[in-house]
Parts: structure tokens; C-alpha cells; sequence
């Protein structure tokens, strides 16, 4: 059985598991679906970009949630890669929403909070699939706008929880040095009581021998 006590090792929550990242994930399917339905198919440079951040997203989550075992800087670094692609894609929504003279939903906006609340309650891409062929291009685009900002604020408080853990337990450099440090007063631990009970082992076997002289029984050890 692994000794947690000697773990050096992080172990990481499954990516699939993180809502950030399955949000990253529809966000990344809507956008395929948003500039096939509404950005032109050749001479646009703005599709490239936005499918690229989208997949950018999602996918410096996954690595950095893998190389999070072994290097805290590099899952801080590559989520921070990870949030940066996602505010350039929203910033190419809002720029598509401005361009066309659609509105952005604020909190004065009739749909606001149905939409906040859809996007919070739901993070599954099978949620939002039954409605990529159905939204209008203003629906899709503010979806993916609070995707976004949802997405960034979960990210938001991951990274601070990491900051705290780096800061309490350090990195992989630490934890190998307090592993092999704690082994190693584990074992000095355990030899040191070994010899404290050498002494009366040896005494119980002298009162045993004893005993067996008193009754007359030889001894054939």
C-alpha cells in the first residue's frame, strides 16, 4: 500500500471530471458550430483564430492537468495559457457581436439570468447539443461569452488553490526532499526502537533459561 506520508508524487483530479474543462469543451464544439453557421468559409482569418483558441483552451488544460503530477509550474503556467486562449475568444465574440449590431446580454437583458443559469447548471456537451443547429448567431454568441467568463473564474479560484498548496508544500524539488527526509527518519525511528528492545529480549531470554534450569528441563537451544 502507498505511504502518503512519503507521496511525492501529485495526484490530480481527472481532467473529464473538471467542470472548467467540460465547459472549455462545449465551448470549443459551439465555436466549430458557430463559424461553420455564420463566419464565412474561406477568406476570414477570424475563423482560424477562434477555433484555435477554443481547442487551445481546452486541450492546455489537459496537459497541464498531466505534467501537474510532477511540475506545479507547469500546471500553473499552461492553465494560465489555458485562460489567456479563452479571453481571446471572448473577445472575439463580443467583437462579432459589436460588428453586427446584436446586443450583449448584460444583467439589464430580459434572457440574463436563464442564460447565466443554464450555463452554470449545465457543463456536459450533450446539454448544448440539441441547440447548435437551433441558436441564432446572437443566442450562440453570448452562450459562449458566459461560457467564457464562467469557465475563467473557475479556473480563477483553481489557480489560487495552487498557489496556496505551492506555498504551503512547495514542488515536486520539495516534496521528493521531504519524502526522502521523512523516509529516512522513519527508518532511523524504527531501528532506534529495535535497539531499545534488544535488551529486554535479551533479558527474557535469560529468565526463560532460568526457568527451564529450575524445572529441570535442558536446554537443546
Amino acid at each position: 500500500m502507498e505511504d502518503k506520508k512519503f507521496q511525492i508524487l501529485k495526484r490530480q483530479m481527472p481532467w473529464r471530471s473538471a467542470y472548467y474543462y467540460q465547459k472549455a469543451e462545449v465551448l470549443y464544439q459551439l465555436t466549430y458550430v458557430f463559424c461553420q453557421r455564420f463566419l464565412p468559409a474561406h477568406g476570414d482569418r477570424t475563423v482560424d483564430q477562434m477555433v484555435q483558441a477554443a481547442r487551445s483552451g481546452k486541450q492546455n488544460i489537459i496537459e497541464g492537468t498531466e505534467d501537474g503530477e510532477t511540475s506545479t509550474e507547469m500546471h500553473v503556467k499552461l492553465m494560465n495559457v489555458a485562460r489567456a486562449s479563452l479571453q481571446e475568444l471572448r473577445e472575439d465574440y463580443r467583437d462579432y457581436l459589436l460588428a453586427h449590431h446584436l446586443p450583449i446580454w448584460d444583467s439589464t437583458h430580459k434572457r440574463y439570468q436563464s442564460m447565466q443559469d443554464f450555463c452554470r447548471q449545465h457543463n456536459q456537451l450533450g446539454d448544448y447539443q440539441p441547440f447548435l443547429q437551433k441558436w441564432s448567431d446572437e443566442e450562440m454568441a453570448n452562450i459562449a461569452l458566459t461560457l467564457c467568463y464562467q469557465t475563467d473564474a473557475m479556473m480563477h479560484k483553481v489557480l489560487l488553490r495552487m498557489e496556496k498548496e505551492f506555498v504551503e508544500h512547495g514542488g515536486i524539488k520539495e516534496r521528493m526532499h521531504a519524502a526522502r527526509t521523512g523516509y529516512r527518519q522513519a527508518q532511523d525511528e524504527e531501528l532506534a526502537r529495535l535497539r531499545r528492545e534488544v535488551p529486554a529480549l535479551r533479558a527474557e531470554v535469560a529468565r526463560l533459561k532460568k526457568l527451564l534450569e529450575e524445572k529441570g528441563i535442558e536446554d537443546k537451544g
